[in-house]
C-alpha cells in the first residue's frame, strides 16, 4: 500500500513545538542541545554517473544543507559507484572505518549492500537509504513516490495517443535495473495505468538503467514488432529515452512516438521542447535531498521529534517493515509545464534550455 507523503502541517507542527523549548531534542541546529554536536560528518553514498542528478543536484544541495544546518562545522563524505555493487560495498566498509555520524545510502544493487548496512548497524552508525529502498536494518527511508511515478508516465503515454487509444496500439516498455527496487514500482505504477488499454508488445529491464543498454534492447523490439507499429514507448528514465530515440533514428525514423522519460534531465527537456521526447517526470531534487540532509542530522544529534515528524510515511522493504520513510511528490513535465516545473524551481533558466539549436522550438512553445 502506496502511504501519502508527509504535510506541510507536518513540518509547521515541529517548529512550533520547537518554538515552545518541547525537550532538547527538536528546533534547529543553534537553539538545541543535541546529543552530538556540529562538527559531524554525514556519509553520502550515490550509485552511478550516467545520471547527471546526482553529480550536479544530489551531492551539492545535501552538502550545502548539512553546512546550513551545522553552522558550517558538519560535513558530508561522498563516494559515486559508479554502477559498481562492489565498488559500492568497498565505499560503503571505507566509511564505517573512517566512523562518519551516519549515512546516506543510494544503493546500486539493493540486495547486495544488506551486508554493510548490517555492519554499519553494528557499528552504530545509522543508515538512510535515500532514492533506492536499501534491504537490511535501516533506519528510514526518503525517497519519491515511485509507483506514482510510473502512473503519471503511462497516463501521459495515454494522453499522447489520444482517443484512438486501445489494444490495438503497441506498447514497447524499456523498464530500469532488476537491482534498483525503484524500477520495480515504476514498473507496477505504470502497468496499472497501461493494462487493458493497450498492448505491451514488448518489455525490457535494463541492466544498470544504461542509455546503450536500452538502445539495444529497443533495437530487438523495432525487429521484432516493426518500427512503423510501435505507438508509443513507456522509457522509466531519460538517458534511456534518449537510447531508444536513437534506436529509432538508426531504423530510419523521421517522427517519434511519444517517449515518456524521467528526471528531468537538461538534454531530455530539451527534447521534450522539440517533440522528440514526449515527456518526463520531474521530480523535485531539492525538495529529497534537503529533506534528507535534515533526517540525517536531526537522526544523528538526538532530535527525536524532529526525524519523526520528517518521516511520518511508513514502507516496507523484504527485510524490514514500518520503516519511518518521507516520499515526496511528483508532476509531469510537458512542453506545457517546462515553465512551473524546473524553470520556476530554479532547476534551469530559459538560457540553459533555449540554446541556439533550441531558439526556435522554444519560440514556437512560448519558452523565451
Amino acid at each position: 500500500m502506496r502511504r501519502i507523503a508527509i504535510s506541510v502541517a507536518a513540518s509547521t507542527m515541529t517548529l512550533s513545538l520547537a518554538g515552545c523549548g518541547v525537550l532538547n531534542a527538536t528546533g534547529d541546529s543553534a537553539s538545541a542541545s543535541p546529543s552530538k554536536g556540529n562538527d559531524i560528518t554525514v556519509g553520502l553514498l550515490l550509485p552511478e554517473k550516467a545520471n547527471s542528478r546526482y553529480g550536479k543536484f544530489d551531492y551539492p544541495i545535501i552538502r550545502d544543507k548539512v553546512a546550513e544546518l551545522t553552522r558550517k562545522h558538519g560535513k558530508v563524505e561522498y563516494a559515486n559507484a559508479d554502477a559498481s555493487a562492489t565498488r559500492q560495498a568497498d565505499q560503503l566498509q571505507q566509511m564505517i572505518a573512517d566512523k562518519v555520524d551516519v549515512i546516506l545510502l543510494d544503493a546500486v544493487d539493493a540486495h547486495a549492500v544488506v551486508d554493510g548496512v548490517k555492519k554499519a548497524k553494528d557499528a552504530g552508525i545509522p543508515v538512510i537509504a535515500y532514492d533506492r529502498l536499501a534491504e537490511g536494518p535501516i533506519d528510514a527511508y526518503i525517497s519519491f513516490d515511485n509507483e506514482l511515478v510510473g502512473e503519471v508516465q503511462a497516463r501521459s503515454l495515454l494522453a499522447a495517443l489520444g482517443s484512438q487509444a486501445g489494444t490495438s496500439n503497441k506498447i514497447v516498455m524499456m523498464n530500469g535495473s532488476l537491482t534498483d527496487p525503484n524500477a520495480k514500482q515504476f514498473k507496477q505504477g505504470a502497468l496499472s495505468e497501461l493494462t487493458g488499454k493497450v498492448t505491451i508488445a514488448d518489455s525490457y529491464d535494463t541492466k544498470d538503467w544504461k542509455p546503450e543498454n536500452a538502445q539495444a534492447n529497443m533495437a530487438k523490439a523495432i525487429a521484432k514488432i516493426g518500427k512503423g507499429n510501435i505507438a508509443g514507448v513507456y522509457a522509466a528514465n531519460d538517458g534511456m529515452a534518449g537510447g531508444v530515440i536513437k534506436a529509432l533514428e538508426a531504423a530510419g525514423v523521421t517522427h517519434m512516438p511519444p517517449i515518456t522519460g524521467q528526471d528531468a534531465e537538461l538534454d531530455a527537456v530539451q527534447r521534450v521542447v522539440t517533440g522528440e521526447q514526449y515527456m518526463s517526470v520531474y521530480k523535485s531534487y531539492p525538495d529529497e535531498a534537503e529533506a534528507a540532509a535534515q533526517m540525517a542530522v536531526a537522526k544523528i544529534q538526538g532530535k527525536d521529534i524532529q526525524f519523526d515528524a520528517l518521516t511520518q510515511d511508513k514502507v516496507d522493504s523484504p527485510t524490514t517493515k514500518n520503516i519511518p520513510s518521507k516520499l515526496v511528490q511528483v508532476s509531469a513535465l510537458t512542453k506545457d509545464s517546462i515553465k512551473d516545473t524546473v524553470i520556476e524551481d530554479g532547476i534551469y533558466t530559459v538560457a540553459d534550455i533555449c540554446t541556439a539549436k533550441y531558439k526556435a522550438a522554444c519560440a514556437a512553445i512560448g519558452l523565451k
